[in-house]
Parts: C-alpha cells; sequence; structure tokens
C-alpha cells in the first residue's frame, strides 16, 4: 500500500499456488473493528509491526505478490501508534478496493469465530485445505462463509423518484428501498415482494444497475432501477416510517456515492438531467 492508502495489485485466493512469495502482509480485526495508524490512512501491515505469529490467520489473496492475511486480533495489548477503528466508519475515508479488502478480511474472521465447532453435531471443526471452508471430520459437514443477498431499487415515476425513511430514522434520511432475497427467490421476485410489502406499490420494466459489498456484517446488495407500475404508498409502519415521491431537484437528506443507494439516486437524478426534464 502507497502512503496515500490506495491498495496494490490484488488477487483473490483461497490458498497460495506453488511459487517464492514474499514476506506476507497483515489486517488485523477485531469484530466490526479494523486495526489501523492514528489517521485511519494504513491497515496493512508486516507481521513484524504487529508481533501476531500466534493469532489466527485467513489468507485474502496476494497483494502485490506478497501474501495477504486477516488476523484475528485481541482488542487489547495493539501497538502504541496503532488503533481500532470501526469498519463503517472507513467507508469512504479510503479507496473502494481497500475497504473492500478489510471487509472481507472482517467477515473471514467472523465466520471463522461462528463455526469453530459443528452446527449439526458440535464437534469441533477444521478448515480445509482444498477450499474456503470448515469441515467437521466427524459428520462432513461443510461450513463456507455466508454471504446474504439483497436488492436495492430506486422506483421512477416520471421526474420523481420514491424514497423511503427506515424507522431508525424516523423521516430525518431518506434511501432507496432494500431488503433481503428469500430461499428460493429470484432477484426479481425479491424486489416485487419487498416494494409491495414496504409501501404497498407495483413496479415494472427492472433494469440491473451494479453490486456492492456490504459487511455489515456480510451483505451482497444487488442495485436495481424500477418504474412505478400501480398502487398508492402505504408503508408497513415497522421497517418502514415514511416514503414518498420527490422530485429530483428537490431530494431529501440521502446517502452519497460511497453507497450503492446513493449511487442509484445519482443516476436517477442524471438521467433526468440529461433528458432535459424540468
Amino acid at each position: 500500500m502507497d502512503s496515500h492508502g490506495r491498495l496494490p495489485e490484488f488477487h483473490s485466493c483461497t490458498s497460495l499456488p506453488p511459487g517464492h512469495f514474499g514476506e506476507p502482509l497483515l489486517i488485523a480485526v477485531h469484530d466490526q473493528q479494523v486495526l489501523c495508524t492514528a489517521d485511519g490512512e494504513q491497515l496493512i501491515f508486516p507481521p513484524s509491526q504487529l508481533a501476531a505469529q500466534d493469532y489466527p490467520r485467513h489468507l485474502l489473496g496476494l497483494l502485490d505478490g506478497r501474501p495477504c492475511y486477516a488476523v484475528d486480533f485481541p482488542l487489547e495489548g495493539i501497538p502504541r501508534e496503532l488503533a481500532w477503528f470501526r469498519l463503517r466508519s472507513l467507508l469512504g475515508d479510503m479507496d473502494e478496493p481497500l475497504f473492500n479488502l478489510a471487509g472481507r478480511a472482517c467477515q473471514l474472521v467472523q465466520w471463522d469465530r461462528q463455526h469453530r465447532y459443528c452446527g449439526r453435531c458440535g464437534r469441533p471443526t477444521e478448515s480445509s485445505e482444498g477450499d474456503r471452508s470448515k469441515c467437521c471430520d466427524h459428520c462432513n459437514e461443510l461450513f463456507y462463509p455466508r454471504l446474504s443477498p439483497c436488492v436495492i431499487v430506486v422506483i421512477s415515476r416520471g421526474d420523481h423518484c420514491l424514497l423511503a425513511s427506515s424507522s431508525r430514522w424516523q423521516g430525518g434520511f431518506y434511501s432507496a428501498l432494500a431488503g433481503f432475497i428469500e430461499p428460493g427467490e429470484t432477484a426479481e421476485e425479491a424486489l416485487h415482494r419487498e416494494v409491495m410489502e414496504e409501501v404497498g406499490i407495483r413496479v415494472t420494466n427492472l433494469r440491473y444497475f451494479s453490486s456492492q459489498p456490504w459487511p455489515f456484517p456480510g451483505q451482497l446488495m444487488l442495485g436495481f432501477h424500477a418504474n412505478y407500475l400501480a398502487g398508492e404508498i402505504r408503508v408497513d409502519g415497522e421497517e418502514i416510517s415514511a416514503a414518498d415521491w420527490y422530485h429530483y431537484e428537490q431530494l431529501p437528506p440521502h446517502p452519497d456515492a460511497r453507497t450503492l443507494s446513493g449511487r442509484l439516486i445519482q443516476h436517477f437524478v442524471a438521467g433526468c438531467r440529461g433528458r432535459g426534464v424540468v
């Protein structure tokens, strides 16, 4: 990593390929916290700087040809020049590839902590050699890192888009609608269901936009645009406390481009301006 916190060339892998590699690099995490320099810019360190030889580590990949590991580090006893940062506080303060690498590190350490024992028979598990899994030698059960796929959508109606405020925001902040994909659902089916459940309307013309890993603690956000079809807004009163149609030039407080929601909203606004909508 250079002096500006940018990520060198990174290749993801679950085991080291044949060859000779330089000194490993470490990212120290504890739950959803990452160990950084006091300015929050550097989070990748050589083992000598962390004295982390005895702590569990998980291969993330090769960083400029050097193995890079996530280390399950204790909360206390850290070097004086370093400090713990909540992962969410780093969002937008460093390059996106580096933030995603920190998120990957947190998720792998959490997965290891949660699957040290078999959920089927209760026996201790061991890390598999061939892939990223924990194996129970007693009942042969395998446990892979879990990702929870979600859909997130900006619904447009001419020069207006639908934004909603969650119950915890109480109308002070608005975002795109989002929800988890249920077992057996396609992303499109989940989108239709979530929109109907949360605001009571029907949508059409779904267009995939982009995705974003969201390590809080382990989601993958799939972003869509959609058009209004029918119905009147009726918030569920549980997850959503308020929702309304907002003109693209008069949007309420909403996420910025550091999040997929913010990029969806910005894309909608840019489209309206490009069409000359007034």
